[in-house]
């Protein structure tokens, strides 16, 4: 029992760094390169082979190789892999390179691909490898970074980046809440790290916007600090809530808000804990992909499934990695400047090479989940 609460909180921890930042923790050794041929319906998607022969390709770089960061990268790799095998064909063989997340061997990686034959680079996935790379020097071919840097740097010339930035999440919060007529916020935020990140990016830019920030609270579970809450709310002197928190703080919080109309990120998205969590986070509005709001939209459809077993951030990676394929292919044929309808939002190219996510706007109505039309 203990065992499986450790791995547990391991995976949760490795997924938010991943995901949201943080150091690395562990370093392991790397493995071999892997190729993967052009996918062809009839044939492996996957084949190993003990010593990769100089070729044109795609190089995937992950961190399958760490301790920590195994799961997510796997995650990935097969929604890179999937999307390609879904497409029937691939304009280079694919190799995956698999490193772990030690500075050196991120590098090393990078370094054996365009040995290799690499035309193209996708990954790292960390945010400490994206910007071990940046510093390296190394850049000759076009790269598709799938994190952001861990620090202010500009992307060089070949770097291209993709990613699941929390920060860009919550900035597009504000934007549909200002969007919706509001102006005066109220904001309530969780203790961690992360969840402050969200409220500093919401805040910030909804006074960019032109909005106010009335008063921030801290999220408490005491009733004393839920009636402070409630207080405010009642006050008349905001238009609207922000809850910079997680499923379970939220469904906590939501009943002390009313009237006012609420918003959030994707972080109180339930995923599959039933139909009373709809009720719990009735009329709140957040924002999430279509992969996880819209399984029947028409990009989501053509590709198959995993099983993560309720693992949200894990399907997220999933669905990063379906992305990356295609801008990858986008990229090789010189049109990453198009516009792609993608599973992790619709994906345009924004200032300084970052692929901007534009995310799919939802709300629990009737204990049900609701689109918002014209919001994605």
């Amino acid at each position: 029992m203990r065992w499986r609460v450790l791995h547990r909180w391991l995976l949760a921890w490795s997924l938010t760094a991943l995901l949201y930042g943080a150091a690395a923790a562990f370093a392991s050794e790397a493995d071999p390169a892997v190729t993967i041929a052009a996918p062809r319906p009839e044939i492996p998607v996957a084949v190993p082979l003990d010593a990769a022969p100089t070729i044109a390709h795609i190089a995937l770089l992950l961190p399958v190789s760490s301790s920590a960061y195994a799961r997510p990268a796997e995650a990935v790799r097969l929604g890179f892999l999937m999307a390609a095998k879904s497409q029937g064909s691939t304009p280079l063989p694919i190799r995956v390179y698999a490193v772990s997340d030690d500075a050196q061997q991120i590098v090393a990686g990078y370094s054996q691909a365009l040995g290799a034959g690499a035309r193209l680079v996708v990954g790292p996935l960390t945010r400490g490898g994206v910007t071990v790379i940046i510093e390296s020097g190394r850049l000759s071919a076009p790269t598709l970074a799938l994190n952001v840097p861990d620090r202010a740097l500009p992307l060089p010339r070949q770097l291209y980046a993709l990613s699941l930035h929390v920060e860009a999440e919550a900035r597009q919060v504000a934007q549909l809440a200002f969007k919706d007529g509001r102006l005066k916020a109220l904001t309530v935020n969780g203790d961690t790290p992360l969840l402050r990140r969200i409220h500093q990016a919401f805040v910030e830019e909804f006074i960019r916007l032109g909005g106010e920030h009335v008063a921030a609270y801290e999220f408490t579970a005491d009733p004393a600090g839920l009636a402070r809450i409630k207080q405010a709310a009642g006050l008349g002197l905001t238009d609207m809530a922000f809850l910079a928190l997680d499923f379970r703080r939220a469904r906590l919080a939501r009943p002390y808000l009313d009237p006012l109309p609420l918003y959030a990120s994707s972080q109180i998205n339930p995923g599959n804990a039933g139909p009373l969590a709809g009720f719990d986070l009735a009329n709140i509005r957040f924002l999430d992909m279509p992969w996880l709001l819209q399984p029947d939209h028409a990009a989501v459809m053509v590709y198959p499934r995993q099983d993560f077993q309720g693992a949200l951030d894990l399907e997220r990676l999933y669905a990063l990695g379906i992305d990356a394929f295609r801008l990858a292919q986008a990229l090789l044929e010189g049109k990453g400047d198009a516009t792609l309808d993608g599973v992790t939002g619709r994906l345009s190219l924004g200032r300084d090479r970052r692929f901007v996510r534009e995310l799919t706007a939802a709300q629990f109505a009737g204990g049900k989940l609701l689109i918002i039309a014209g919001e994605q």
